[in-house]
């Protein structure tokens, strides 16, 4: 009787064990640090993350998130953080500044706009537009405010670019402020500023408010080909994990053709994250629908241009370290991968 007890006993300690094995949960993959920044232009995070497919890459993500480039530098620079999405201006700067990163993939190109509020926006209309600026400054006593991305960023990089080089014009006849996205937003709306070089959905979410609000001159007017946010990831991970970094610039890739179709599921998931979530779906599906095209993830496609900011950048001061830009990418995990996909 006591063999049979004994023997009871054993098969539901082995029962109990299967038991809790069975609802244990696997493994969640390998604890990421991902830092990012609530815009459009990281929209491939969002989609990937939505997707579910950061997690099908073997990423367990701590999402981190930054109102601009700057924090997210400094964030690289002390070791923090395994995989950066933010633009090319700041990456740029965090290598310079000894973080070990690679950009492993392109987010969006021609992503800055040039927008004048109504008091700014008629001295584009008539006359030469090299002395819009000039002619505001002499008409209303004062410069005309414009607002954009801190220095360093890539709308003040492209906004100094479309200054120099298309209006030759050296910025005396104008005030600029440096904020965030929701803050230049915010500007806009209540009229604080005159205008803005910024990116989408604010450039949609102001003219739909602000009807007076005009696209001076859009991405490419700008600065042709600009690059914009990128995917970056630290040399430390990329080494110890690479078949996770290949699998996360494949879902990447897939989330750019979502975007690029303007999928439901692609705005639905962009609408959760950009400004917080808090924006209405039709103004997300607006400004998804606008930058469609302008969504890559090819980094090829950004190299060249990302030496011409880079030079200019040199030129005007506001980046001072040397830096190999060729080497700050790393092209062989978008290589890998099937390149019978739909191209950029």
């Amino acid at each position: 009787m006591r063999w049979i007890y004994c023997r009871l006993s054993v098969i539901a300690v082995v029962l109990v064990t299967l038991a809790v094995a069975g609802c244990s949960k696997p493994s969640s993959g390998v604890k990421t640090e991902i830092g990012y920044m609530p815009i459009l232009p990281d929209a491939q995070l969002f989609v990937a993350l939505e997707d579910g497919d950061i997690a099908k890459a073997g990423i367990d993500a701590k999402l981190i998130s930054f109102q601009n480039g700057p924090a997210i530098v400094q964030a690289l620079a002390s070791g923090q953080l395994d995989v950066a999405y933010f633009g090319i201006g700041p990456t740029m700067v965090a290598r310079s500044k000894g973080a070990d990163i690679r950009v492993v993939a392109a987010n969006i190109v021609d992503q800055i706009s040039f927008v004048a509020m109504g008091n700014l926006a008629p001295y584009f209309d008539s006359g030469d537009p090299s002395t819009a600026f000039a002619r505001f400054k002499a008409d209303k006593g004062r410069p005309a405010k414009i607002s954009t991305f801190p220095v360093g960023s890539v709308p003040q990089t492209v906004l100094s670019y479309w200054l120099k080089n298309t209006l030759h014009d050296n910025g005396d006849d104008l005030q600029l402020v440096y904020q965030g996205a929701s803050q230049v937003q915010q500007s806009l709306l209540t009229g604080a500023v005159d205008g803005a070089a910024i990116l989408e959905p604010v450039v949609s979410i102001v003219q739909k408010r602000r009807p007076e609000a005009r696209v001076i001159a859009s991405g490419a007017q700008m600065f042709k080909d600009q690059p914009g946010a990128v995917l970056a990831v630290r040399q430390s991970y990329l080494e110890k994990h690479p078949r996770i970094v290949e699998k996360l610039v494949a879902a990447h890739i897939k989330a750019t053709h979502e975007l690029q179709q303007n999928s439901p599921q692609a705005i639905d998931a962009v609408s959760k994250y950009v400004g917080g979530g808090r924006l209405p779906r039709d103004v997300i599906k607006t400004a998804v629908a606008h930058s469609a095209s302008h969504f890559v993830a090819d980094p090829h496609r950004i190299i060249d241009s990302t030496q011409r900011m880079y030079d200019f950048q040199r030129q005007i001061g506001t980046l001072k370290a040397e830096l190999d830009v060729k080497a700050l990418f790393d092209t062989t995990f978008y290589d890998k991968l099937d390149q019978n996909a739909p191209t950029d």
